[in-house]
């Protein structure tokens, strides 16, 4: 079967999406011409750079700069600066992926030029419109003319919201990103090393969610959890989460304790401190599939989450933000079940190319 070569236009901005742009980019180019736009809503060298030289990933062929700001700002910025690019670059598929502001902006500013809108992993729902990467999910969906998703509780969530047209089941990006870089990692990450760590010695955290992060009392309860469980924990710190942590004072309290910190990890180095982790306690999606796929057993620090089958599963605890629940958590969470390919078996990329190729096929 031959395809017309199409213009895609792929928006990234963020850690999550630079993971996920890592495995699909490579077979875009193979058939198609790919445009990547970064719009800078992560932007230092350990949240942005770093990524791409770990996975490889193209530079951008559009930098937006928007840099840190409140949700209204950053995703408004996105916006005015993405349109100028989308017109120019006349894009004939535009890709978004995940639930940051990127991914909201990238969407609302293609879907309103008339561009073609694809969204990968769609379908995913905490049920928690607190939550702003709940809004960013469901606003995306809704607008997006192709759906990628990661499982099949993914589609009943679109069913349920009325979405049905062009919803295609593809697995999970991140699965791919996870097996294609494992073996690297282990050869190139000196972080073991370094932290002077041994493997299932220690715990791995992080923290970025501004449910927790804008949150005093949320943020006390998930340090104290983590100083009075006297357990080795190496802890990333997210630039937002510094700075409050710093704002609240809880930075002092961090010193002469168990607790590691230290400045956000690149990807090789997070897989190989994931993998070789005790548990894991975090408030990021990715992490809580990638604890799932290690068999690392993952306590999620918020009350919700969209991952829902690493709960249902038994590999992961919702334990939210309650010191006493946190502590519980680390001394007796200890599952043992069975899991299962709920997240694909490593294919969502190539899955996901055989699709777009329909598109530029039938056009």
């Amino acid at each position: 079967m031959s395809w017309d070569k199409m213009k895609i236009l792929s928006i990234i901005g963020a850690r999550p999406e630079f993971i996920k742009e890592a495995p699909i980019t490579k077979l875009i180019k193979k058939y198609h011409e790919e445009i990547i736009v970064h719009t800078g809503q992560h932007y230092d060298y350990g949240m942005s750079k770093v990524f791409f030289g770990d996975l490889k990933i193209p530079e951008p062929d559009y930098n937006l700069g928007v840099g840190s700001s409140s949700h209204g700002n950053q995703t408004a910025k996105i916006i005015e600066r993405l349109e100028p690019v989308l017109l120019k670059e006349k894009p004939d598929l535009v890709i978004v992926s995940g639930d940051t502001n990127t991914t909201l902006a990238g969407a609302v500013a293609a879907s309103k030029l008339g561009f073609c809108l694809a969204h990968i992993e769609s379908g995913m729902r905490s049920f928690d419109k607190k939550m702003p990467e709940e809004i960013n999910r469901i606003a995306t969906d809704h607008i997006s003319d192709v759906l990628f998703c990661s499982t099949k509780t993914a589609v009943q969530n679109l069913r349920n919201e009325g979405i049905a047209n062009n919803v295609h089941l593809v697995g999970d990006v991140m699965i791919d990103a996870i097996k294609q870089n494992m073996e690297i990692a282990e050869k190139k990450s000196g972080i073991l090393k370094k932290l002077k760590l041994r493997g299932k010695s220690y715990m791995v955290a992080t923290v970025h969610r501004a449910g927790n992060t804008d949150s005093k009392k949320n943020m006390t309860g998930i340090i104290e959890a983590f100083i009075e469980s006297k357990e080795p924990i190496v802890f990333p710190v997210h630039p937002r989460t510094e700075k409050y942590l710093k704002f609240y004072g809880l930075d002092k309290k961090l010193k002469n304790t168990s607790i590691i910190t230290t400045r956000p990890v690149g990807y090789m180095d997070m897989l190989v401190l994931e993998k070789n982790a005790k548990k894991i306690l975090t408030d990021s999606g990715g992490m809580q599939k990638e604890a799932y796929f290690f068999k690392v057993p993952c306590i999620t620090l918020r009350d919700t989450t969209e991952w829902a089958e690493t709960v249902n599963d038994g590999w992961n605890i919702l334990a939210g933000a309650a010191k006493s629940k946190i502590i519980s958590s680390i001394r007796h969470f200890s599952p043992k079940g069975k899991q299962s390919e709920k997240y694909g078996n490593g294919n969502a990329s190539r899955n996901i190319i055989n699709i777009i190729n329909r598109i530029s096929v039938s056009g």
